[in-house]
């Protein structure tokens, strides 16, 4: 490779930047609900059962958006799917300044949920048209750390703006970035057989895989595939159950932290705030980690690429584990609360970052993000499935006697079982080999 390594990943970073900060963003405008469940309940009257109304028409929306939009960027391309994603959920986003009522915020946040569904599909078939398969897990930890910075950031802001200027000014505001990256996203970014200001060995190096994927499920030269026979593959059922399992624990960090905070520790949101932006400030390094370690075992090591991702997983499954004890350790200080949940938290996002690439490792990049799509949509059905049986059910519960301490244990123990139950599905449908499966 006569190109420097730095030269070389210039393009490559850019684009990495890109779908990072619009991941941010897809968060900062899906997270900010949940730092004004207090303030609705004082202004609105809303109760949990009502606030878990408009979180599972949210979920409901997102899971039938990620029907049809991994397919719809397959077909429309990464460059105009994600812009078109990305406007619309910005639209939402403002809109939802405009309403009142609970059934209005269901309107609105079904259809925030609808469009922001094109994020995560777009972003990792961005991925793989531009990052070779060792780097991915990298490039996608990296953009995924973007969860964790909008879930910092909206906390950081959102209660001051609210203070400020009222909470309608937390959704204008927070909308309108959508329209700024996307000036960004139209002016710099192509796919690399377009670019063109790309070389010719930075291309070769970007499609370096593609020689030893010729006649398996990896061959981008064959036509993409249906859902129908994406179905057909044990590998889209691993990812689609590993997603149903692990999902719902990170919606439930997203739009229950604070409420855990301020019921807990009796603090108010703007005191809350913090704690919850130091849980994410601790995932981001797990999302970014998550995704170095396989990158060290299969570029300095030596080990196959199914090998690095399983191991890593399985770490991390057990990096969750502590939560279990979250609320006895808060009896003697919040913050070692914070402690494990971040750990926790961190754990998920390196789990992510590995599960996301398993489908790029896999499938070729005509068909990455129509997998993707399926994946979310059943991690969405198991958010929403949690939501019914846990949070509107026993958190009301024991919220009305007082108890609401037994509500967070439970649902800690969830998150505890959730990942080792996913690594252990995913094992055995994987396989023990990184096999491409044949057409």
């Amino acid at each position: 490779m006569t190109l420097s390594a730095a030269k070389m990943s210039q393009y490559r970073w850019t684009v990495c930047a890109l779908i990072f900060f619009a991941t941010t963003i897809n968060y900062i405008d899906r997270s900010v609900i949940s730092f004004l469940k207090s303030t609705f309940t004082q202004q609105l009257g809303w109760n949990d059962a009502d606030y878990t109304n408009v979180e599972i028409t949210f979920k409901v929306f997102y899971a039938v958006g990620l029907l049809g939009a991994g397919s719809l960027i397959d077909k429309m391309g990464s460059r105009i799917g994600y812009g078109l994603s990305t406007f619309l959920w910005s639209l939402a986003g403002i809109a939802t300044a405009l309403v009142n009522t609970v059934p209005g915020f269901q309107i609105v946040r079904g259809i925030l949920g609808l469009t922001e569904a094109g994020n995560f599909p777009a972003a990792i078939k961005t991925v793989a048209e531009w990052f070779p398969k060792k780097e991915r897990a990298l490039a996608t930890g990296i953009f995924n750390s973007g969860a964790n910075i909008g879930a910092i950031l909206t906390p950081l802001t959102v209660p001051f703006i609210v203070v400020q200027w009222g909470w309608q000014w937390a959704f204008i505001l927070t909308g309108l970035l959508g329209f700024v990256w996307l000036i960004f996203w139209f002016v710099l970014y192509e796919v690399p057989r377009k670019h063109k200001k790309i070389s010719v060995a930075e291309l070769a190096f970007i499609e370096s895989d593609q020689e030893e994927e010729k006649g398996t499920v990896g061959d981008d030269s064959l036509p993409a595939l249906s859902w129908l026979q994406l179905l057909t593959f044990r590998q889209t059922w691993a990812f689609a159950i590993g997603k149903f399992l692990t999902d719902p624990i990170w919606w439930f960090y997203i739009f229950w932290l604070p409420d855990f905070f301020e019921s807990i520790y009796h603090i108010k949101i703007t005191a809350a705030s913090w704690p919850v932006a130091v849980v994410y400030l601790v995932s981001t390094l797990g999302s970014v980690g998550g995704g170095w370690l396989p990158f060290y075992l299969i570029q300095h090591k030596g080990w196959a690429v199914c090998e690095a991702r399983k191991i890593s997983m399985l770490l991390y499954a057990f990096f969750v584990l502590p939560i279990l004890f979250a609320l006895v350790l808060g009896s003697i200080n919040m913050w070692l609360t914070v402690g494990v949940i971040g750990l926790a938290a961190a754990a998920h996002q390196a789990w992510s970052a590995n599960m996301y690439t398993t489908v790029s490792d896999r499938f070729p990049k005509k068909s990455t993000a129509s997998v993707i799509g399926i994946g979310g949509m059943f991690g969405a059905l198991g958010g929403i499935l949690l939501s019914f049986l846990v949070q509107k059910n026993i958190f009301v519960h024991y919220r009305a006697i007082n108890q609401i301490e037994t509500a967070y244990y439970i649902m800690f123990v969830v998150c505890a079982a959730a990942y080792l139950t996913a690594w252990v599905v995913m094992h055995f449908l994987i396989g023990k080999k990184n096999v491409n499966v044949k057409y």
